[in-house]
């Protein structure tokens, strides 16, 4: 990974206006930041905890409108897969896969991305010490597919809580493997009684600011103009107009520690 990269965009395609808004927008922050923007959408939704959660809009639908968003804005383009029989189909719309962090040991699925060919963001398990992940990278390059990143989202805590180490970066990174950080993702609040994730939002900033300060290649991001309407994971999303100064800070830091 030859520059710092965001991964950002909805937690879930719901519909293609507020999708291309998003990436629109990321991308005009990334390009005056110089940032390599990489637009997110899970094209659906498979782990969710409860069996009435929104799941998506439809495979093929939610796929067609990633590609296009990433065709008329120029951008790179991920989603996450669940199972060894979609990486095929799927890395023929994206530019890169992800694995969920519940998958990140599915030996099946992690070679199975691998051998698209595509750079595979594997996510850490908050199950996983970070010295364990050398295995999910070892699956991944038996294919010959030396692209694969690792993405920390914090460790399982107790019921209801994740926390990030602070030295996970420093970590992973040796590994020898670009090394993403979930800014999101850890700051959710797990196994809610309500069955629907929680989190915290403003700790988004923290996450991120530690994350550069310690050496991460790049930064994941969800984010809406209106996370409270968002179909997934409205209580953990960043608020697009939130996204522009945090990114601000970010690239300072990362100025500073190259002098």
């Amino acid at each position: 990974m030859k520059k710092f990269t965001l991964i950002a965009g909805p937690c879930a395609m719901e519909e293609f206006d507020t999708a291309f808004e998003i990436a629109n927008h990321v991308k005009a922050i990334c390009s005056e930041l110089d940032i390599h923007y990489i637009f997110k959408a899970s094209y659906k939704k498979a782990n969710r905890s409860k069996l009435d959660s929104f799941t998506g809009i439809g495979d093929v639908e939610a796929l067609e409108m990633i590609k296009k968003i990433g065709q008329d804005l120029s951008v790179d383009t991920i989603t996450d897969i669940h199972e060894s029989h979609e990486a095929e189909e799927v890395s023929t719309y994206v530019n890169h896969l992800q694995i969920p962090a519940f998958l990140c040991r599915q030996t099946s699925l992690l070679i199975a991305a691998g051998k698209t060919g595509l750079p595979v963001n594997v996510k850490k398990g908050q199950f996983m010490s970070h010295e364990s992940m050398q295995f999910a990278i070892e699956k991944i390059k038996s294919t010959g597919n030396k692209n694969a990143w690792i993405c920390e989202r914090g460790n399982s805590f107790g019921y209801h809580d994740l926390i990030v180490d602070a030295t996970a970066v420093f970590k992973l990174k040796k590994h020898q493997v670009p090394v993403i950080m979930d800014c999101t993702h850890a700051v959710q609040k797990p196994n809610q009684t309500s069955g629907i994730t929680g989190g915290d939002p403003s700790l988004i900033e923290a996450i991120s600011l530690n994350a550069a300060a310690t050496g991460a290649d790049g930064l994941f991001i969800e984010t809406h103009p209106n996370p409270s309407k968002a179909k997934s994971d409205p209580h953990t999303m960043l608020e697009l107009d939130e996204l522009y100064p945090i990114l601000k800070k970010v690239v300072k830091i990362k100025s500073a520690l190259s002098i």
